[in-house]
C-alpha cells in the first residue's frame, strides 16, 4: 500500500496522539495528562504517516535551549514522540520519519538533535550518539548517617504546595542550567510536568509534596517529593519517592539531604536521575547502600557539525582535522578543521589530512563531555591519523562538571 508522510494539522491532533499511544502498547492516558501534552506539541514540528485515513506512524520535535560546555545555551531539536504501528513495522516508515525530520531541522538553522530513547539500539544508525548518563539511586537512610555539612542548621525548611511554590522552584532551576551540559532551558509549560500528580499514577505513595530551603530569606532549593508508605516485622520501611532536589550551594544541598533522610517512617530514598558526579556520593560514608544504577540518558546528534563544534567552549587549546562519516546528512561528511580554547572556538571545511577520523555518532557521544574521544578509540569507534592528536584532542572536548539531562521529553 502506499503511504504518505506529511506534517501535522491542528484538527489531526487527538487522532495523531491516540496513534502515539497505540505505539507505546495503547493504555489510554489520564485526561490531565493529555492535556498537558496537547500544551507542549509543536504541531508545526510534527509529523506522521498516513496509510489511507489511518495514522500509522508519528514523530516530533521540541524546540528546547540545551546547555553545552562554556555554559552557552544552542538552540537544539529535542526528538520526541516517535512511534510506529506494528503492523506497519519493517517498512522504512522510521528511516523516512527521521530523514524528513534531520531535513527539517537543519533547515531551521539548528546544529544540533537531541533525544532521550525507550530503545536506545534503534537511534545511532541515525547518528544519534550516547552523550550523558545519569545515575538512579536506592539510599539506604537507615545504615548511613544523614549528611551534615557546617552551617546546615542556618537553613530554614518549609514545606508549601508544590504547584503554588512552582514559580519559586523554577527561578533556582533556572540558575543552575547555564553550569551543567545537558541541562534545558525549560519552555513556557514544561515547568508543569515535574508537579504533574495523578492519584492513579502514585503506585501507592501519598500526594506530591515539596520542601523549600531558605537561607536569610531567599529561596536558594528545593525538593519535590512523594511518601510510600511500608511496613516490615521489624517496623516502618517507608519509601522517600524523591522527584527532584536542586540547590544553589552545598551547604542547602546537604540540608535538604539531611531532611530526606529524616521523614519519619522511612527507611530509603529513591531517586530516578542525578549526575553521574552528584555531590551526594561525597555527603555519606558508603556509596554502596545508595545503591547505583547507570544508564544512559541524553543522545547527541549533530546535524551541521562546523555551526555545533564552534558552538561549545574546549577545556584545552585544540586544534584538530577531524574526517567525519555521516552517510544519513551528507553535508556533514568530509574534513573539518576544528581550533578553539576555553574562550571560544572555530571550525570550517579543510582539505588538509585527516587527524582523527570518526563518524557523526562519535561526535554526538563526545560533544557534552561525558564520553571522551579516548574510550571510544578504545571500542574501535575513532581512528588515530596522527600520532598525539587523539589524546589532544580527547582532553579538550571533557568537562570538569558531568553533562546531565534532569528530566526527560
Amino acid at each position: 500500500m502506499e503511504t504518505e508522510l506529511r506534517a501535522l494539522r491542528d484538527a489531526e491532533w487527538e487522532t495523531w496522539s491516540d496513534a502515539l499511544d497505540l505505539a507505546f502498547g495503547g493504555v489510554p492516558q489520564p485526561a490531565e495528562k493529555l492535556a498537558l501534552r496537547r500544551v507542549l506539541t509543536e504541531v508545526d514540528r510534527s509529523f506522521g504517516v498516513w496509510d489511507g485515513d489511518e495514522i500509522v506512524a508519528t514523530a516530533g520535535a521540541f524546540s528546547f535551549r540545551l546547555t553545552v560546555p562554556g555554559g552557552f545555551g544552542v538552540p537544539v531539536a529535542g526528538v520526541t514522540m516517535v512511534g510506529v504501528r506494528p503492523t506497519h513495522r519493517r517498512r522504512g516508515l522510521l528511516r523516512a520519519m527521521m530523514r524528513h525530520q534531520l531535513a527539517d531541522v537543519h533547515e531551521r538553522g539548528e546544529a544540533l538533535a537531541v533525544l532521550t530513547a525507550s530503545e536506545p539500539a534503534i537511534y545511532g544508525r541515525f547518528g544519534y550518539g550516547a552523550a550523558a548518563q545519569d545515575m538512579r539511586l536506592t539510599v539506604d537512610t537507615v545504615q548511613l548517617a544523614a549528611p551534615e555539612l557546617p552551617g546546615a542548621d542556618g537553613v530554614r525548611l518549609r514545606l508549601v504546595d508544590p504547584v503554588a511554590a512552582l514559580d519559586t522552584c523554577e527561578r533556582v532551576y533556572a540558575r543552575l542550567v547555564p553550569g551543567r551540559a545537558g541541562m534545558l532551558a525549560r519552555r513556557p509549560g514544561w515547568e508543569r510536568v515535574p508537579v504533574l500528580d495523578l492519584p492513579a499514577e502514585r503506585g501507592g505513595a501519598g500526594a506530591l509534596q515539596c520542601v523549600l530551603a531558605e537561607v536569610d530569606g531567599e529561596v536558594r532549593g528545593y525538593a519535590r517529593y512523594a511518601v510510600r508508605p511500608e511496613w516490615a516485622d521489624a517496623g516502618p520501611a517507608g519509601v522517600v519517592l524523591l522527584r527532584d532536589v536542586e540547590a544553589l550551594d552545598p551547604v542547602v544541598y546537604a540540608a535538604l539531604w539531611r531532611y530526606l533522610f529524616g521523614i519519619d517512617l522511612t527507611s530509603s530514598v529513591t531517586v530516578p536521575t542525578r549526575p553521574v558526579d552528584d555531590p551526594l556520593l561525597h555527603l555519606v560514608a558508603d556509596q554502596r547502600r545508595c545503591r547505583i544504577a547507570l544508564r544512559e540518558s541524553l543522545f547527541v546528534r549533530p546535524v551541521e557539525v562546523g555551526a555545533a563544534l564552534a558552538a561549545r567552549t574546549y577545556q584545552t587549546p585544540v586544534d584538530v582535522v577531524l574526517e567525519v562519516a555521516d552517510a544519513f546528512c551528507p553535508w556533514n561528511a568530509g574534513r573539518w578543521r576544528l581550533s578553539g580554547d576555553a574562550t571560544g572556538a572555530g571550525c570550517a571545511r579543510t582539505t588538509d589530512p585527516a587527524e582523527l577520523t570518526l563518524s557523526v555518532r562519535e561526535l554526538g557521544s563526545a560533544y557534552l563531555g561525558g564520553f571522551t574521544l579516548s574510550a571510544l578509540a578504545a571500542a574501535g569507534r575513532v581512528r588515530e591519523e596522527r600520532r598525539g592528536a587523539l589524546g589532544a584532542a580527547s582532553v579538550a572536548f571533557g568537562t570538569d562538571v558531568a553533562p546531565w539531562l534532569p528530566h526527560g521529553f
